[in-house]
């Protein structure tokens, strides 16, 4: 197993590690439910150094990451990210990611953890163009910071201005007194925030510069436990649950990132279905009566004839009820449907719901 620059950080402070992706990583510290409202409310620290980074390099940057991803990375300008998935030649999905555009022939593209070989030999598989490729996954790490007051917790620690920065974009400067840390108004959590990459040897010095800042904000560190709640409240796609080799970016709802102004790879067939309708899509649903619906739970309708599959599920601690995401029949995914999840051996109710769950 794989420790982040950071590991020995969470063991003393007594987090509980679970493996993840290969990586030794902190599940929770104090609590998944008091870590998760700490973030809603206020501020927290997870450390994703986990997550693979890949700088791309070239005249022809842009033209790769063209082909290979869905959205279109054409109408990024300096400083600016997008999210975009990279669809395989079968239907599905490799991987969903972030592009950044450093300048008009470098970008820098952040893939999950679990995915980095994978997405690693993908790109690289359909470099036909001569990019430079370097995967520095392994000297980065990434912290989100995350919450309402994230801006004000970090602000006195560098001269950007932080609470200006628009949501999805990017600088880089000085930050903790370290040099060329990269600052992005990004996160997986909807509550506001910031994630940070710099080279493993400053992980301490930083982490450490960021906990005596927000003292004042009450910062916390918080587990991936939290992250799950927090993204599933949003309705955000965890990729391996709600998002896989297996399902289009249009059954997952992630139309809004697939932009056939381009040619990509399996652009035909993904227009295919977004001209035709898909006999399955990926809803929001919350339960009516009580249990909670976990992943590879079965849905089912009013007789009892399965309709789809539960793909995230939890007891949304800001909603104080239990939320899911899974795929439905289509004549199941308008909202109100009422549908029925297999919990165990009974039938409990639920319904369709718009998401994200929690309304800003």
């Amino acid at each position: 197993m794989k420790n982040t620059a950071l590991t020995q950080k969470h063991i003393s402070l007594g987090a509980k590690m679970v493996p993840f992706a290969g990586f030794n990583m902190p599940v929770q510290y104090s609590g998944i439910v008091e870590e998760h409202l700490t973030v809603r409310n206020g501020v927290g620290v997870f450390d994703v150094s986990h997550m693979g980074e890949f700088i791309l390099k070239g005249d022809k940057a842009l033209d790769l990451i063209q082909k290979v991803t869905s959205n279109d990375a054409s109408v990024l300008v300096d400083g600016k990210v997008q999210y975009s998935c990279l669809p395989n030649d079968k239907g599905g999905i490799v991987d969903d990611l972030l592009v950044y555009r450093i300048d008009a022939q470098t970008y820098m593209l952040v893939v999950n953890a679990s995915n980095i070989e994978k997405d690693w030999n993908w790109i690289s598989q359909h470099n036909t163009f001569g990019v430079d490729m370097k995967d520095i996954s392994e000297r980065t790490s990434l912290l989100a910071i995350q919450g309402p007051k994230a801006a004000q917790a970090l602000q006195s620690l560098t001269d950007m201005d932080l609470a200006s920065m628009q949501y999805y974009t990017f600088k880089k400067g000085k930050f903790a007194g370290v040099d060329n840390v990269l600052v992005s108004a990004t996160g997986y959590t909807g509550a506001g925030g910031f994630e940070i990459y710099f080279d493993n040897e400053h992980a301490e010095k930083i982490w450490d510069a960021i906990f005596n800042a927000g003292k004042e904000f009450d910062i916390k560190p918080i587990g991936l436990g939290a992250r799950d709640t927090l993204r599933l409240e949003m309705g955000f796609c965890l990729y391996g649950n709600d998002i896989d080799d297996t399902t289009s970016p249009i059954e997952a709802g992630l139309g809004w990132i697939t932009k056939f102004t381009k040619k990509f790879i399996n652009s035909e067939a993904l227009l295919e279905q977004k001209n035709n309708g898909v006999s399955r899509k990926l809803v929001g649903f919350e339960m009516i009566e009580r249990g909670i619906p976990r992943h590879g739970y079965e849905i089912k309708d009013a007789v009892g004839n399965t309709i789809g599959v539960v793909t995230s599920g939890t007891q949304s601690p800001s909603l104080n009820k239990a939320i899911g995401m899974g795929y439905v029949k289509t004549e199941f995914s308008k909202p109100d449907s009422e549908i029925f999840i297999q919990i165990r051996d009974k039938s409990i109710k639920a319904k369709v719901v718009k998401i994200p769950f929690i309304k800003k």
